[in-house]
């Protein structure tokens, strides 16, 4: 196979894990991480000690030039046929009458927002509309839109129910054009952010 995967947060936790499994599967992977270049590097030389091939690339998903050069170092390495929007922050555990605009903005900026523009460059490349063959957009929600996590963190499980609504209307939006969109509602998964 030829196919590019890239994998937002690809670096640590359930990103790292998809990383390796899209290797194994023969996609050549984009590894996304936004600070941790050591972690990153280490997934690509697992990729490569197996035979597989991937990159590292820097990429804050909360800022869109990042997004936009995370796309083209992809397109250069070959022709996208999945992302993954696996990319997301938690913060520390509060009430919603402790949470500042700033929280709130940082969290929907990197958890909803980055991943709306990640599927939208994804779309570009993938849609027949476009001139693609299609592929796959896989969206990371969490068991936390469903409970709503009062007082720890509902901030985060009200970003996570956009994505769910997210993800239903760019599946119809784009079904007829070559690419499916799924979304995926760990519940507590054993990673740095638990």
């Amino acid at each position: 196979m030829d196919s590019v995967a890239i994998v937002t947060g690809g670096s640590r936790g359930i990103g790292r894990a998809t990383s390796l499994a899209a290797a194994k599967r023969g996609y050549k992977v984009v590894v996304g991480y936004a600070s941790n270049k050591a972690a990153a590097d280490d997934v690509v030389g697992a990729i490569e000690a197996s035979n597989g091939k991937a990159i590292a690339v820097k990429c804050d998903v909360g800022i869109e030039a990042d997004i936009l050069n995370l796309f083209k170092q992809a397109d250069a390495f070959g022709k996208l046929g999945a992302l993954v929007n696996n990319a997301g922050v938690v913060d520390a555990t509060a009430r919603v009458d402790e949470m500042s605009a700033e929280r709130l903005a940082r969290m929907m900026n990197i958890n909803v927002v980055g991943s709306i523009l990640c599927a939208r460059e994804a779309v570009k490349r993938m849609s027949s509309k476009h001139g693609g063959t299609g592929g796959v957009i896989v969206n990371l929600s969490s068991v936390a839109a469903t409970l709503g996590s009062p007082a720890q963190y509902v901030d985060y499980a009200a970003s996570k129910g956009a994505i769910d609504t997210f993800t239903v209307g760019l599946a119809r939006e784009v079904s007829t054009e070559g690419i499916r969109v799924v979304g995926i509602r760990p519940g507590l998964i054993d990673t740095e952010i638990h």
